[in-house]
């Protein structure tokens, strides 16, 4: 295989990502080793860490996805199953100068991808997304590789790992929490993590299957969340965690079965992140709600809003110096102790970890946070080509009438009342909108302004 093209709707901001059988196979995952294997060539690396998740197809794609890599020349090492934080741990723990995760994430059963890193030791080092996975396909197209012949070795970092997920296990009293693997591909480490980690530890869908057969592993989806609630209340347990396919965020319900979104997580972690860096810089996206912002400032540390995606928030990171940045999507990257990437796994340690060392409860953590009414996160359809166009229409419109905006991804307005948001997404047609407020009028207000704005670009609003 000398030139490959790969179909563009698999070509993602923040991955190489489609169905199997459909618009992504095996010769994909072939082309993908050869360019990214040369990209990390020609960025000076050797090595490559390959890991998979849970998904029937898996094992398949990580196999032609390591034939290619060998094809190149680098030594690739082989983790095997397990969550996508595990392969971004052993990229550390191996000393390797990148890794390459087969993963569909979140997504459903039928669809797969690549998640890419180039490691810090390299000058390019960091995630891969945006312009760089279209050079990457760039390459395929013009059958750029470097061809070499490599080795492969088969290694388990699993012990390593897990040890390194309790390190900062703080804790005084033991707590009684569910976890909800929703049979995605933490299963077995979360199994033997409970096991050395104190307390009483009750688990919910340990078994890892790729058909995902009791509900969908995506825990911003609340209805992803009734049987750890319902497991929580019946246990009377402190608290549950939840993650996603590959385990990379989280979700989390408390002692009283109510729902914590990514923004409260990441408001309370920063309460005790900012004990050890005051003044520290501690980032959310653009659809976190104003209450963590006013929360971080409260405590002594200094907010900033970023735009969605974890790519952007980890390079924003490094960037800043942060110890803590989170999305509401339930990504969150702790610096402070860890390596700065997204691990729930290791967000439900920190959580259990404060929990008990502060000797409170989730519960009494979250009523200390005010509440707010707000939307869910609202999507709808949009031709590719206009999403953008609409944003820079509704901020020419905003602007002009003077209103508060902010623009730092789409346009995130602030009113009396509280505020809105619309952003284009990175990876689908659609606009994405969300509105928050003090009270139910004033959310209508907000709902009112923002779906005027849409309808004056032409787009029909969601019901």
């Amino acid at each position: 295989m000398n030139r490959y093209e790969f179909n563009p709707v698999i070509l993602r901001e923040y991955d190489v990502r489609g169905t199997v059988g459909k618009d992504l196979n095996q010769q994909d995952a072939i082309a993908i080793g050869r360019a990214f294997g040369t990209r990390v060539l020609r960025a000076g690396g050797k090595s490559i860490a390959v890991g998979f998740d849970g998904r029937t197809h898996s094992p398949s794609l990580e196999s032609k996805l390591v034939e290619g890599l060998l094809s190149t020349g680098l030594k690739v090492m082989r983790i095997g199953l397990g969550p996508t934080p595990m392969l971004y741990f052993s990229v550390y723990h191996l000393n390797a100068d990148a890794g390459i995760m087969v993963t569909g994430s979140h997504n459903p059963p039928d669809q797969n991808g690549f998640k890419m890193l180039l490691s810090k030791q390299l000058k390019e080092g960091g995630p891969v997304y945006g312009e760089q996975i279209k050079a990457l396909a760039a390459m395929s197209a013009k059958g750029d590789f470097i061809t070499g012949n490599g080795e492969a070795e088969k290694v388990d970092v699993s012990e390593a790992y897990i040890t390194r997920l309790l390190k900062d296990y703080q804790g005084k009293a033991p707590l009684k929490v569910v976890w909800d693997n929703g049979n995605g591909a933490a299963g077995d480490i979360v199994t033997r993590l409970t096991e050395r980690l104190p307390g009483e530890h009750i688990l919910l869908y340990p078994e890892i299957d790729g058909r995902f057969p009791n509900h969908h592993p995506d825990p911003t989806v609340h209805e992803n969340l009734r049987d750890l609630q319902a497991m929580v209340e019946k246990t009377k347990a402190d608290l549950g965690v939840a993650f996603d396919g590959d385990a990379d965020r989280i979700g989390a319900v408390d002692g009283k079965s109510r729902i914590l979104a990514g923004d409260q997580l990441v408001a309370l972690y920063a309460r005790e992140v900012l004990e050890n860096f005051p003044g520290s810089t501690i980032i959310a996206d653009v659809k976190a709600s104003q209450i963590l912002f006013d929360d971080v400032k409260t405590h002594g540390g200094n907010p900033l809003m970023w735009k969605t995606g974890h790519s952007l928030i980890k390079v924003k990171m490094a960037e800043t110096k942060s110890p803590l940045a989170g999305e509401m999507s339930g990504h969150i990257f702790f610096a402070d102790k860890f390596f700065g990437h997204d691990d729930a796994v290791y967000c439900a340690v920190r959580l259990i970890s404060m929990i008990s060392r502060m000797e409170t409860s989730l519960a009494e953590l979250r009523d200390t946070l005010p509440e707010m009414i707000n939307t869910p996160e609202l999507r709808f359809a949009v031709e590719e080509s206009r999403k953008f166009a609409v944003i820079d229409e509704v901020k020419a419109r905003l602007q002009k009438s003077g209103a508060n905006v902010n623009s730092t991804d789409g346009v995130r307005v602030s009113t009396p009342d509280g505020w809105w948001l619309l952003r284009a997404s990175n990876t689908q047609a659609v606009l994405v909108a969300r509105a928050e407020a003090k009270d139910e009028a004033g959310l209508n207000r907000l709902k009112s302004q923002l779906s005027q704005q849409v309808k004056e670009s032409g787009i029909a609003f969601p019901s």
